[in-house]
């Protein structure tokens, strides 16, 4: 009998108001009685629409800054009321509550207020309490309320109104699921980030980071799908992209990404997000190593130095600068096949300049990807994980031990702290040979350090590029003195490990 209940009154209480005019009329025309809250209600009635405040229901004014309206029995008994129960109904008789047959809802803007950048105190504002209690109660009701928290479903439930005065079992299945995942991700984004802004207030043990304690006791990973992929790192292997992609990419140009186009894109914006407040500097990666990366007085300078690394790997990689990119850099890249570039902006001339290229792929960086709280999860197999920190620290001259009898010149640690900055973003074992804003020699991914060492000095040399007088970066320690003494053979006149 549930399944044939028509829908008389709708609650609408939205952030998100996106169709929300279009759908509250479809409602009313179908003839649905609607209630309303706060802006949502200012809004339908705006339009010249018959809505009730909640408050004319509980009795109740909304209070405290709207912390409070909606978590009251008239609002949770008519959600929640089983509509075969007798006893149920009883209650909704002596208590002079009216069910609720429809619930359109949707959350506070959490993560995107998080994303802005906002302040503690206005972050913990936009964590919504009455909005997740009211999905929930309706969502464990399915059976004789339906509940819609996406914009995108409202289509469908007015079309089943309209042909059958409800909605059908099925349908209220698949949306109340889809609230209990909303929600479920809505909490573990607020796990997360109070976890980690109450361990930060905690600087002695954020300064060691050694504290194992802000990891969180269990792992809660929700994310809905972003889009499907034609196929993983190999085409027999089926993938998909979930998350928070697109509020750090905007895709302006070219085909879709690919898995490995995703991999190699967010290995490319975490190396140019080291290098934000820097001068002008252009970064070239394949197979998520960096094949060079060069800074200048002019972002043309830098792709200059970053392509003169090495000319060869470039081809079909990955592109990533830290400015607007102008026309003059954009002519010096298009002389090369790439697969996708990544700019916080393009100006229009390197858009015409580059929109030329139908499959190449351009893409705003919205925001640095390196934020205070950001985690790397790996699946090892077996339903098991692993979650560590992503390396955020910044190392700074008064950072460094020196050890050696000669301590290294300004140039010197200049050009360390430029390479260092760069070989952990290289593949272990990685060793990078820079000079003063520009890389000259990388080894990456060798299982011996000695070789990625001797690597880097032979791409060097492929390249024409002299390591006298460089700097060379390692991501770990050199454990014998091969390393080094195949360093200062090189050119290699200080070394930062």
């Amino acid at each position: 009998m549930t399944d044939i209940l028509p829908i008389k009154r709708a609650l609408i209480s939205v952030s998100d108001k996106t169709g929300l005019i279009e759908h509250a009329r479809a409602l009313s025309e179908l003839g649905a009685a609607l209630v309303s809250t706060g802006g949502t209600k200012t809004a339908i009635a705006g339009a010249g629409l018959k809505v009730e405040d909640v408050s004319a229901v509980t009795g109740f004014p909304e209070m405290m800054d709207g912390r409070v309206k909606t978590l009251h029995p008239k609002v949770h008994g008519g959600l929640l009321a089983m509509r075969g129960n007798p006893e149920h109904q009883a209650a909704l008789l002596a208590h002079d509550i009216a069910p609720i047959d429809l619930l359109v809802g949707n959350l506070y803007p959490f993560r995107e207020t998080l994303a802005r950048g906002a302040g503690f105190d206005e972050v913990i504002e936009n964590i919504d309490i009455g909005g997740p209690a009211m999905l929930r109660s309706a969502a464990k009701n399915h059976q004789s309320v339906t509940v819609v928290v996406d914009p995108a479903d409202y289509p469908e439930v007015a079309r089943q109104i309209q042909a059958n005065g409800q909605t059908t079992l099925d349908f209220r299945q698949q949306l109340a699921a889809k609230v209990f995942a909303r929600t479920a991700a809505y909490d573990a984004a607020i796990a997360q980030y109070l976890k980690g802004a109450f361990t930060l207030a905690d600087a002695a043990k954020e300064k060691t980071g050694a504290d194992s304690s802000r990891l969180p006791p269990s792992l809660q990973v929700t994310a809905s799908q972003v889009q499907p992929l034609r196929y993983g790192e190999n085409p027999h292997q089926r993938a998909a992209l979930y998350g928070d992609f697109d509020e750090f990419y905007r895709q302006l140009h070219g085909k879709e990404l690919s898995y490995n186009n995703i991999l190699d894109l967010t290995a490319a914006a975490h190396l140019i997000g080291e290098f934000e407040n820097d001068p002008p500097t252009a970064a070239i990666l394949k197979h998520m190593n960096p094949c060079g990366v060069g800074q200048g007085q002019s972002l043309r300078e830098a792709w200059d130095k970053a392509l003169a690394t090495d000319k060869q790997a470039p081809f079909g990689g990955i592109i990533a600068v830290n400015k607007r990119l102008d026309g003059p850099c954009a002519e010096a890249i298009s002389d090369l096949f790439s697969e996708v570039i990544v700019a916080p902006e393009f100006s229009p001339e390197a858009l015409q300049i580059l929109q030329k290229k139908k499959n190449l792929r351009l893409l705003v960086l919205r925001r640095n990807p390196l934020t205070p709280f950001s985690f790397e999860i790996r699946s090892v197999g077996a339903n098991s994980f692993l979650l560590q920190d992503r390396d955020l620290r910044s190392t700074q001259a008064a950072d460094l031990r020196i050890v050696t009898q000669r301590a290294p010149s300004e140039a010197e640690l200049r050009a360390m702290l430029f390479g260092w900055r760069i070989v952990k973003h290289v593949k272990s074992n990685a060793i990078v040979y820079v000079a003063e804003g520009r890389t000259l020699g990388i080894g990456a991914g060798q299982m011996s350090r000695v070789d990625a060492s001797r690597i880097a000095v032979w791409k060097a040399g492929q390249a024409g590029l002299s390591l006298r007088g460089s700097v060379v970066c390692s991501d770990a320690f050199f454990p014998f003195p091969d390393g080094l003494i195949a360093a200062a053979e090189a050119g290699a006149t200080a070394a930062i490990q």
